[in-house]
């Protein structure tokens, strides 16, 4: 199973959106997919339909029940869900070995699936360093914008203790630009700004970027994949994109 955490401190970046379509676009080419929300807004979670009140990824990172439990077989998929109390999970879980707990209750389910998709919440606290932790690799979408580099920087210092401590496999993907206007001047500015940061972290910046587009919040509300919702729409074909070249990387490195 190859695991790829979703992730950068800023919010509104599209961090959900890009998740869901690389659940939505890897099951359509076939692959076995395993969602996982870790942020406590639950916006994954219901977009992939997942059933409230149920067992969650809070009960992993406690111990108390396996992934397998935790496991909702969706129409949409299947998805490990997030829980409200992940907002406080900092303070619940403190003991030795805190950043190991996803990736050890995932290894037993590792078998059942291709990938596995990690939607991490917009901050660095103990919840993004077990998706790091358990990743293979690591995807950060970014918008147009400055605050985005100073977050991806600040997220940079966050990845290298994990790697070193923790992970030392893990890799960054790239950058996908998100919510990208290329007929913005600033817009293209920024994306050079982009690229030269990527370069600077060993990584790159994605070649495919996704637009601004209605259909994104049209398929969220249906709790649909874009890929059903709109298979045609232009946004659609951005991450169809993006999911093709995120694979043909993969396949390099390997």
């Amino acid at each position: 199973m190859h695991t790829l955490a979703i992730v950068n401190q800023k919010g509104g970046v599209g961090k959900s959106t890009t998740a869901e379509a690389l659940i939505g676009g890897l099951s359509v080419l076939g692959y076995k997919v395993l969602a996982i929300d870790l942020d406590a807004q639950g916006n994954f979670s219901y977009t992939m339909r997942a059933v409230q009140g149920g067992k969650t990824i809070l009960g992993i990172l406690t111990q108390e029940i396996t992934a397998q439990e935790a496991i909702q077989h969706t129409p949409n998929g299947d998805i490990i869900p997030a829980n409200k109390a992940l907002a406080g999970a900092d303070a619940m879980i403190t003991d030795t070995g805190k950043e190991y707990r996803l990736k050890e209750a995932l290894a037993p389910v590792q078998s059942q699936y291709d990938y596995a998709i990690i939607d991490s919440p917009p901050a660095l606290g103990i919840a993004t360093v077990n998706a790091l932790t358990a990743a293979d690799q690591v995807i950060i979408p970014a918008q147009a914008d400055i605050y985005s580099l100073q977050g991806i920087e600040q997220l940079a210092e966050t990845i290298q203790p994990v790697k070193k401590y923790c992970n030392p496999a893990l890799t960054i993907g790239g950058i996908l630009l998100t919510r990208f206007n290329p007929r913005s001047v600033l817009s293209r500015e920024i994306a050079v700004l982009l690229e030269q940061l990527a370069a600077r972290l060993g990584t790159r910046l994605y070649k495919a970027s996704i637009r601004e587009a209605i259909a994104v919040k049209e398929a969220q509300i249906s709790q649909q994949s874009l890929f059903k919702y709109a298979p045609k729409a232009k946004v659609t074909d951005d991450y169809r994109a993006f999911i093709q070249e995120a694979l043909s990387i993969q396949w390099e490195v390997q």
